[in-house]
């Protein structure tokens, strides 16, 4: 019989941290260009390429907070369990399923992450890996896959317990849930998926199921694909280049594979170690792609993978999406209700057959040991009772996410609109907080509330039907309130009136001297190419207060593009200890060292273990070859030139707590989307 248990899982953890208050706007060009023709783009797969991905986070905020001093911390899990496999829940990390024990053999099947280490790579930076990841809505690591979501307990088909995983999305404004099911005598895991455009227009879609899976020495990806895109290019595989990159551990630079999966064909990714044993992930057809990534095997990727986890310990993953890649989206038509299931579980073939050299032979026969395992058509069968089940509301909510959710049930009632979200996604009014306190206010009293300039802002809101409450409240004869529109500066921002937002932040400042008004002003001066004009207005916010560490180094960096080297110097000197103690301020500490040709203070200062560097980042290396060129300069009486920093770069090995490179040798790394279109 299958049961249901809420447990402690108590694991050693990472410090969140505080949110950054400072709005990140999304970038101004909203879609990707890519060169179809260059990268052997079928005409099938283009559209929807680079369409409506450029990067955006806004009404959520940056969870750069975090740090690497790990305590015991204890997590609510959700486990169901049945006589083959035990899964754990983690409703408080954006639903992500940690771990999935096959009983029999009690052989963990996913990537099963010892430690809670949270490190820049998703959109709004903070990104733990291992376990499966459910990426809705947007580009990227999915904005709550560092925050709760909620959970619930419905009953399934047969009377199994089933867990449903809900949230409101609110950049794109959707809900969305998932079911996870675990029929008894299962041998697998069922994962019933439930979008809702609730808009009376399309809207991009984009999701990947994101599995963490053991990086198997001699361990193999299988997926029914004779071509894959490799980066944006098309290529054939598994042999690319003369290397069968079906075999993570035979490529040194970080990778991604999206196999083509032929119409028709059968929708399944698997993995398997040198003996045949592992995992295969399936779905009903409209779950149409699978994706292999590996960090590689340079110093850099190996790095990355302890760095995330523990050492020793490394991974690959293994996804599932919509479309041919991550660069796309698809349109999700005005009212549409999209769903599809998957499933994932242990599976076992024979060895010589798994890694023979012939490809085709070796994805044809693990097809037919999940067709015996687990029939096409059981899967389309399932997909039909769990679509039964998911209009169901919950028997019982066991943990809450946001009250984002229960806010717009109340915005939408008290407007008189039909609310879009149905009691499959139970928010309540009680589950309201003070994040969303001033926004409750504004709705319910018509009044947006002040607060002194020196406190943070408060959370975000995007909607249109949020920006007219407040360009109504403002329309009021006392409504000299500078919060409301700074707020309303970051909406008009972000929907592309520049010109609106400028006269909305210089309203605001006017009404009274803030930091967060001018910092934003700063941004516009930036993206006009007004550099010293940006940095006069992050002086005068700086000086305004408070001072956060987010604003010294936003003005540190621009000091740097600017060349303004003694200004940055003076800057450094100044600063309060507590910001001065930041990793993002020590960089700039070791920048400005290296231009004072301070060299042993650069190295100094390089000897940190940094939490926030970014995926496909190298500027700690960068900084360490230019202190090595520079010291042989030095001791030769020469100057440093290019020449002689590359001769560096191809000498000298960095120390291995500061090489986050993806690769350090010969090939080609082509970063991933997300980050490269960010920078």
């Amino acid at each position: 019989m299958t049961s249901l248990a809420v447990e402690p899982y108590i694991i050693p953890s990472a410090d969140m941290g505080r949110e950054n208050p400072l709005p990140v706007f999304r970038n101004p060009v909203q879609d990707i260009s890519i060169d179809f023709e260059a990268n052997n783009v079928p005409l099938e797969d283009r559209p929807g390429m680079g369409s409506q991905n450029g990067f955006r986070a806004l009404p959520y905020k940056m969870q750069d907070g975090y740090n690497r001093q790990r305590i015991s911390r204890s997590f609510s899990s959700l486990v169901l369990e049945n006589e083959y496999l035990k899964v754990t829940v983690l409703p408080e990390v954006g639903g992500k399923v940690a771990s999935i024990v096959y009983k029999p053999l009690q052989r963990e099947i996913l990537f099963h992450n010892p430690v809670f280490q949270p490190a820049n790579l998703a959109i709004r930076n903070a990104w733990t890996a291992g376990g499966i990841e459910w990426n809705v809505s947007h580009l990227g690591h999915t904005f709550l896959t560092s925050s709760p979501v909620h959970a619930a307990k419905l009953t399934g088909p047969n009377g199994e317990p089933v867990i449903r995983l809900y949230a409101w999305e609110r950049v794109k404004c959707f809900p969305y849930y998932i079911d996870l099911h675990l029929p008894d005598d299962s041998r697998f895991l069922y994962a019933h998926i439930n979008l809702t455009n609730p808009h009376d227009h399309a809207m991009p879609m984009y999701w990947w199921t994101n599995i963490g899976a053991p990086e198997y020495p001699g361990g193999r990806v299988l997926s029914p694909g004779d071509t894959a895109y490799k980066g944006c290019t098309m290529r054939d595989c598994p042999v690319i280049d003369g290397v069968d990159q079906s075999y993570a551990t035979n490529v040194n630079v970080s990778y991604d594979l999206f196999f083509r999966i032929p119409e028709g064909c059968r929708r399944w990714v698997a993995l398997v170690d040198k003996d045949g044993r592992g995992m295969v992930h399936t779905s009903t057809d409209m779950l149409k792609s699978r994706k292999q990534f590996a960090w590689g095997m340079s110093s850099g990727g190996r790095r990355w993978n302890e760095y995330l986890s523990m050492p020793g310990l490394h991974y690959l993953e293994i996804q599932a999406g919509l479309c041919p890649t991550q660069m796309h989206t698809v349109p999700m038509p005005a009212g549409a209700q999209w769903c599809w299931t998957e499933a994932i579980g242990y599976m076992e073939m024979d060895a010589d057959t798994a890694h023979s050299t012939d490809w085709q032979h070796a994805y044809n026969e693990a097809e037919r040991i999940l067709g015996e395992m687990l029939a096409r058509e059981s899967v389309d069968e399932f997909h039909a009772n769990a679509k039964e089940t998911a209009s169901h509301a919950p028997d019982e909510v066991l943990s809450r996410g946001s009250g984002w959710g229960a806010l717009e049930c109340r915005r939408a009632s008290l407007c008189s609109q039909e609310c879009v979200i149905t009691c499959a996604t139970p928010f309540s009014y009680d589950e309201i907080s003070n994040e969303q306190e001033p926004w409750l206010s504004l709705l319910e009293n018509g009044h947006f509330p002040i607060i002194d300039p020196v406190c943070e802002p408060g959370s975000y809101m995007i909607q249109d039907s949020w920006r007219e409450l407040l360009e109504r409240s403002l329309e009021r004869d006392d409504a000299d309130n500078w919060l409301a529109w700074y707020h309303l500066g970051v909406m008009k921002m972000e929907a592309g009136d520049d010109q609106g937002a400028e006269q909305a932040w210089e309203k605001s400042n006017k009404l009274s001297q803030n930091a967060w008004s001018l910092r934003n002003l700063a941004v516009l001066a930036g993206r006009r190419g007004e550099a010293q004009k940006a940095i006069g207005l992050l002086e005068s916010a700086w000086h305004a207060g408070p001072k956060i560490p987010a604003l010294a180094i936003e003005l540190g960096n621009s000091l740097v593009g600017a060349d303004r080297w003694d200004d940055l110097e003076s800057m450094l000197v100044n600063l309060p200890d507590d910001v001065k103690e930041h990793e993002r301020i020590r960089l700039l500490r070791a920048r400005a060292a290296v231009r004072s040709n301070r060299l042993d203070l650069a190295e100094q200062l390089l000897d940190w273990e940094f939490a926030t560097i970014k995926e496909g980042e190298v500027s700690l290396t960068d900084i360490w070859f230019e202190v090595q060129a520079r010291k042989l300069a030095q001791n030769a009486g020469v100057e440093v030139t290019d020449d002689l920093i590359e001769r560096v770069r191809r000498d000298r090995v960095p120390p291995t707590l500061i090489d986050f490179r993806p690769s350090d040798g010969d090939e080609k790394y082509i970063p991933p989307q997300s980050a490269a279109e960010k920078k």
